[in-house]
């Protein structure tokens, strides 16, 4: 790559470090030029390559060879791709592995993983100051983030429709020690100041939350600019309409790189054990001193975690979302076990029948 190709990769957070991981892949991808996804519609992708912006989608190998949706790429991946000449489009040869990632279960009763954005610095879990602020999703998007990788920081929007937004910081750096949590209004233009350390060239931040929390309005505040369309919420319930239909990465005049995803209603986990240990690291750290190892903190003797309920250390309700979200973990974890083995037993025979040589009669009929 020139100089001037690197200055515009660059911009869009390619490194050292993305050097590296090139460096250990197929030979066979090697020599090609890498691009940043975007955007990501239902069947194809907007790149920043070394020669701006491309539509993209993937090859018919790459394609063949996805296992499953959370193979191809997502928003913020990094991939080599060959770039079509003389015309503004390329295709996608491979898929850099993430250092992050966001992933949830797919809505509905199917069985699969979906990227919500890739390779983020920063995850900004955003919640209104109105009706729609809830304490345990909160909990739900911190089990994500620290699942993700990225660093997870707390935005509680609309704090000028708010009396005493310090109480809901205090509760939300209850549930999430550590975290930094900063209440913001867009409209009063207060709290730009306090996301400024974030907001670096070359450092990717993905902006999640419920519908109507402010996502896009955050994104047009920080971009001074109307990049993305806003819409209100309904006045009965404080519930959003969605704005968002896409997942789009935007490059900010400062040089920071922030991620729009639409808005979810229920994020629905996945693969998060160790995500779930860390949002709770409070009740599994008072669990260690349980007098019995497989105690269930019910009505078990010896209980610390019900003791401290009790005392009023822990929230009742917090340890309800801990065994809730323990048992959603496990009921997911049954039901992948259960596809896995179905899809093995599928492949075993789908290659039985292929490796299945048709005898041949002549063989066994007797000579003349």
């Amino acid at each position: 790559m020139n100089n001037n190709v690197n200055n515009q990769i660059q911009t869009y957070g390619w490194n050292t470090y993305w050097y590296s991981i090139l460096a250990e892949q197929n030979p066979d991808i090697q020599h090609l030029p890498p691009a940043r996804v975007i955007a990501q519609f239902s069947h194809s992708y907007k790149l920043m390559t070394e020669s701006g912006e491309h539509s993209a989608g993937v090859t018919g190998k790459f394609e063949f060879n996805a296992a499953k949706r959370g193979d191809y790429p997502a928003v913020g991946d990094w991939v080599m791709v060959e770039m079509l000449p003389n015309e503004s489009r390329s295709v996608i040869h491979a898929v850099l592995p993430r250092r992050t990632s966001m992933v949830r279960k797919v809505a509905g009763n199917v069985i699969e993983d979906q990227i919500i954005g890739a390779n983020m610095d920063y995850l900004f879990i955003v919640n209104a100051l109105n009706q729609d602020f809830n304490i345990r999703k909160i909990e739900r998007y911190l089990i994500a983030a620290w699942e993700s990788g990225a660093n997870p920081v707390v935005l509680l929007t609309k704090a000028d429709l708010c009396e005493q937004p310090t109480k809901f910081a205090s509760e939300v750096e209850n549930i999430a020690p550590g975290v930094p949590v900063h209440f913001i209004s867009a409209l009063l233009n207060q709290g730009k100041e306090q996301l400024q350390p974030y907001l670096q060239p070359g450092i990717t931040i993905a902006i999640t939350g419920s519908s109507g929390v402010g996502k896009s309005t955050l994104l047009n505040w920080l971009a001074e600019a109307d990049t993305q369309k806003v819409q209100g919420i309904r006045e009965n319930d404080a519930r959003g309409r969605h704005t968002t239909t896409h997942r789009e990465l935007f490059l900010l005049h400062n040089g920071a790189l922030i991620m729009d995803t639409p808005g979810m209603r229920e994020l629905q986990l996945w693969e998060s054990q160790d995500g779930w240990q860390h949002a709770f690291a409070d009740i599994e750290q008072l669990a260690e001193s349980c007098r019995y190892r497989d105690c269930r903190h019910d009505a078990d003797q010896g209980c610390s975690v019900v003791e401290a309920v009790n005392t009023g250390e822990l929230d009742p309700k917090r340890l309800a979302n801990y065994k809730k979200t323990a048992r959603e973990l496990a009921h997911l974890t049954r039901k992948e076990n259960a596809n896995n083995q179905k899809i093995s037993k599928k492949a075993t025979s789908y290659k039985s029948a292929r490796s299945y040589v048709r005898p041949n009669r002549n063989a066994y009929m007797s000579e003349d």
